[in-house]
């Protein structure tokens, strides 16, 4: 099993948007992957509370059958319409995968 973990700072504004609208957005964009996505054996979007200086604002954390259902999830149009959206939005990613 692989575990894609990917947290994310947002700007301030962006898209017309303030922060937390945007980090609503993004949690809705994701979660609707959940079933679009071959492979794709969990996904859960967490949106931080604590503000602190040193939190990542969204953060996802997803399972996947195989490295290949990764890469093909990477490729998969409905993610690339996604991270589209978070490219703009975004100041700061961070991203660990690993298998179990």
């Amino acid at each position: 099993m692989i575990k894609h973990i990917v947290m994310w700072k947002l700007k301030d504004q962006a898209q017309g948007n303030d922060k937390a609208t945007n980090a609503r957005l993004l949690k809705e964009k994701l979660e609707a992957l959940k079933t679009m996505i071959p492979g794709l054996m969990k996904l859960e979007v967490g949106i931080d509370f604590s503000g602190t200086e040193s939190s990542a604002d969204v953060v996802l954390y997803s399972e996947f059958a195989s490295r290949e259902a990764l890469e093909e999830y990477q490729d998969h149009p409905e993610h690339l319409a996604v991270s589209a959206f978070v490219m703009g939005v975004r100041s700061e990613r961070r991203l660990a995968d690993y298998e179990t």
